[in-house]
């Protein structure tokens, strides 16, 4: 943690500001360890201080006692951290502008009277795109996870089971298994409705003959793992299943280019020519892929907007998908470490075609 305190003083230092402050949990998370909901972190030249309230006090000095000045709370957290510095001298702070909402700024200037809140934009967020080793580790942790969820599926899905049956014996597996929770609401969707890109778990029945779209993850010490996997029961119709090759092939053709330097737009470029040239053109309408570790969407992008320049320790997802309203769809996603010319595929599920 100290390390990156030193890293969010040099923000300080380049943005001429006397101190920052961090309320959004993803950040304090990552600059304190602190995983709980309330947490408040001010960080000066001099001092960093933790704010939480009595639920959290005796666990917070536990996690992040040695880097923060951890302190209780009983008013409102802005208006006790006023107290604490009004002799240190600070006018200019920063805040996380993109995830402050305006109600909130509002409050904010209420409570912390007499100090100039400055934007931060995307300063904070910067600090977290290149991962380090123990970051990496314990990604791999949760994406291990997820792919044992996916081997213990295949052998529970069978003909009349509903796609909610599925997603919530994924979800319970990973729990038994090390997951904290999920990275996000589980993706299940068979038949016409796998062309829904986010088609959340129905009611809908498995029946022979559909392809059955699974996107999922899990949370493992605060990081998230996302993979994807699309399987066959029965027996497909041979343009689904042709559908599928142009997707593993995009998908592969794509992952291998995930190297230091490349821009997100160039690798979803790749994935993207392959599929239109194949025929389907207008039916892959979202990014190549995106950014994970504390939160599951973070940056760098992957998409036709994705402009950051990919850099060593950059963990990021490629899934292309082919969706064909009313008829069905595929996705294929893994999770990859920018690792100069190799790309460290982290997701070990196959890929190789599946019927059941």
């Amino acid at each position: 943690m100290n390390k990156r305190i030193i890293q969010l003083r040099k923000v300080l230092t380049d943005k001429k500001l006397d101190g920052v402050l961090i309320t959004s949990r993803p950040n304090t998370l990552y600059l304190s360890g602190f995983p709980g909901s309330a947490s408040t972190i001010f960080i000066s030249q001099k001092r960093a201080i933790f704010l939480t309230d009595f639920r959290y006090i005796e666990f917070s000095k536990e996690r992040c006692g040695d880097s923060y000045e951890v302190m209780l709370y009983e008013k409102k957290p802005l208006v006790f951290l006023l107290e604490q510095i009004k002799n240190d001298k600070i006018s200019k702070v920063g805040f996380e502008d993109q995830i402050v909402s305006y109600a909130s700024y509002l409050e904010m200037s209420e409570q912390l009277k007499g100090i100039e809140l400055i934007s931060l934009k995307d300063d904070i967020t910067k600090l977290r795109l290149v991962k380090e080793d123990r970051e990496i580790e314990t990604i791999q942790k949760a994406v291990d996870i997820a792919d044992q969820a996916f081997t213990h599926i295949l052998n529970y899905i069978k003909v009349g089971i509903s796609e909610i049956d599925i997603a919530a014996e994924i979800e319970h597996f990973m729990r038994k298994n090390g997951a904290e929770k999920q990275s996000f609401d589980s993706i299940v969707a068979s038949g016409k409705r796998s062309s829904l890109p986010h088609g959340h778990a129905s009611n809908k029945l498995i029946e022979s003959g559909d392809g059955i779209t699974m996107d999922f993850g899990a949370i493992y010490n605060g990081y998230c793992s996302d993979m994807t996997r699309t399987v066959f029961i029965g027996n497909p119709e041979q343009k689904i299943l042709d559908i599928y090759e142009t997707v593993l092939k995009a998908q592969l053709t794509a992952e291998a280019a995930v190297k230091k330097g490349k821009t997100g737009v160039e690798i979803d470029k790749i994935a993207r020519d392959i599929i239109y040239n194949a025929g389907y053109e207008g039916m892959f309408g979202h990014g190549l892929g995106h950014g994970v570790g504390i939160e599951v969407h973070e940056e760098p992008r992957l998409s036709v907007a994705g402009n950051t320049i990919l850099d060593n320790g950059m963990v990021v997802t490629v899934e292309p998908g082919i969706y064909v309203p009313n008829y069905g769809g595929v996705r294929i996603e893994d999770m990859v470490v920018v690792d100069d010319d190799l790309p460290n595929v982290l997701t070990s599920s196959t890929k190789e075609l599946i019927i059941l």
